[in-house]
């Protein structure tokens, strides 16, 4: 039988020990049909073969996305974007702009607002927006997403000018006079102000909680977040994503994908995860467990349990083994007590569910990994693939227990301050300079033994993996004698694709290219061994491959 897609004329980088390198690739249906020489890859094109000439440019698997966030991230497209705005002119200019252009008395939401935004020394303040816009709403997010900040209309609409009562982890920051200063720290915090939006909340559903929209989407509503769905599909396909491990969800973007699938418009594998909240009760992971039964397909999956337990260094909500060294007597307070993270990573691995858990801070991940070393001990060792997100300090007791338990480390390579344009403060002096060789310990881990996978925590940060290879092996030091954490090309690659695939149950199907392997691949135009990592930004593919399908082309 003839091929349906040959690539030719590449540089491809299978990833397989085995055979790590080709000239051409064939395709047939969904699966990878022959790897190998030009000639002899050739001899299966028939008269409908579709000819991809990669004009010597690097092919590679399908990209594995780490964690992203799909359907918020595709939302906020449409959103006022900060992304290196300095000094309150410019940040008055973006907002009165963005204002103009989108007149109405609804809720403004801006992206990528830097906690430095004004300089390194004045904080944002609810004033600061007053005098901007005064009488409309505004809502301004951090990258990291875990603060916000909003004017004074805004948090008085919200009830939350005089303060609230709120619960560990999360804070309405409050000023000398009682009055909140419109700095707003976690969930429980923005989402009053959010829910101001015309859209409620359902642009965030499945990030802010696993339950299901209520009351349910009318059908417009439906095909209106159906066009948002398909545009963080064609988002990520125009970046080679054909893996997406996302990080929240319910049953709700399942239903969206299911559709999308129905319209032959699915244009990457998603895996969802039940999002469980510390306000939710052990019975909740039921539910997890019949989303794990009814999505099990090499498309659509899901089989795992998304957490939170703490927030984030920058503000302060990041849970710490020792104080921050500009806060002497707070570590943070966890979103769960570590009594009853250790019950629920014990049932949820009973019930054979993987978990992937957000900790920040060194004494939110040494929570974790008790709490898998507990489930351990408890159920007995399985192939359980648990993962920590994000793993920022570390402290170095902890770091040979990823290896020991068979925790996967899920790093964003666009996250250490001084990376990717993002500011040094506060992030260095709140840890203070003894962490600063435990901060984002990449090659300490892998040194250990750990598996490493990539992410860009999208839309926390650019979707671009290209961008955030370069920024994983173009890493500065923020201090001579350092730990050098650089990565090479291979271990890039392999964290965004073979080991990706792993961590998501997938290998031996995807994550290499290799004969019999389900066809996913990208195809660039720039040969990677010969390019300049600091230039890796902008290289952006010329074709994605997903199931056997082109699902992007220039």
């Amino acid at each position: 039988m003839s091929a349906s897609l040959i690539i030719t004329n590449a540089s491809i980088l299978t990833m397989d020990r085995a055979n790590p390198r080709a000239e051409a690739i064939a395709i047939s249906g969904n699966r990878i049909s022959h790897l190998g020489r030009h000639a002899d890859v050739m001899l299966e094109k028939g008269p409908h073969t579709r000819i991809i000439d990669a004009q010597g440019g690097s092919v590679l698997p399908g990209i594995v996305e780490g964690h992203m966030h799909l359907f918020a991230g595709a939302a906020e497209l449409e959103h006022l974007q900060l992304y290196g705005t300095r000094g309150f002119d410019e940040l008055k200019s973006r907002l009165l702009t963005y204002a103009d252009r989108n007149p109405g008395d609804d809720l403004i939401i801006g992206e990528q607002a830097d906690y430095v935004i004004l300089s390194d020394h004045e904080p944002l303040s609810r004033q600061h927006l007053d005098r901007i816009i005064g009488g409309r709403p505004v809502l301004l997010y951090s990258p990291d997403h875990h603060t916000a900040w909003a004017n004074t209309i805004a948090l008085e609409r919200a009830g939350l000018l005089h303060g609230r009562q709120l619960g560990p982890g999360n804070e309405i920051v409050m000023a000398a006079d009682g009055l909140a200063t419109g700095e707003l720290r976690e969930s429980e915090a923005i989402v009053p102000v959010r829910s101001l939006s015309r859209k409620g909340m359902r642009d965030r559903l499945g990030l802010t909680t696993g339950g299901e929209p209520d009351p349910f989407p009318t059908a417009s509503e439906f095909e209106s977040d159906l066009r948002v769905m398909k545009i963080g599909l064609a988002h990520a396909a125009r970046h080679g994503i054909t893996f997406i491990h996302n990080m929240d969800g319910n049953l709700y973007t399942f239903e969206l994908l299911e559709e999308l699938q129905r319209k032959g418009e699915l244009t990457a594998r998603v895996r969802v995860p039940f999002h469980l909240k510390n306000f939710m009760d052990l019975a909740m992971l039921q539910k997890a467990s019949e989303m794990a039964a009814r999505y099990k397909t090499d498309m659509l999956c899901s089989g795992f349990v998304k957490m939170f337990v703490d927030g984030v260094i920058d503000s302060g909500t990041g849970v710490m083994v020792d104080d921050y060294s500009d806060n002497p007597g707070w570590k943070g307070d966890p979103l769960f007590s570590p009594e009853r993270f250790r019950e629920i990573a014990i049932e949820a691995d009973r019930r054979g569910l993987q978990i992937a858990v957000h900790a920040i801070g060194d004494g939110a991940v040494r929570m974790v990994l008790d709490g898998y070393e507990a489930a351990l001990r408890a159920n007995g060792r399985r192939d359980s693939r648990h993962r920590i997100e994000h793993v920022e300090v570390i402290h170095p007791d902890d770091i040979p227990r990823f290896a020991e338990l068979g925790v996967i480390a899920s790093l964003q390579p666009p996250h250490p301050p001084g990376n990717h344009g993002l500011p040094l403060e506060p992030y260095l002096s709140r840890i203070g300079e003894a962490r600063w060789p435990c901060a984002f310990a990449w090659k300490a881990l892998r040194d250990a033994g750990a598996r490493v996978v990539f992410g860009t925590d999208w839309p926390v940060s650019d979707i671009d993996p290209m961008w955030s290879m370069q920024s994983a092996m173009t890493r500065p030091m923020w201090k001579a004698g350092l730990p050098d954490n650089r990565q090479s090309l291979d271990q890039s690659i392999r964290s965004y694709t073979e080991d990706g695939a792993f961590a998501g149950f997938m290998e031996g199907k995807t994550g290499v290219l290799k004969t019999g392997l389900l066809a996913d691949a990208v195809v660039l135009p720039a040969d990677l061994e010969k390019t300049d990592p600091a230039s890796f930004k902008g290289i952006a593919p010329i074709a994605t491959v997903c199931d056997g399908r082109v699902v992007f082309e220039v």
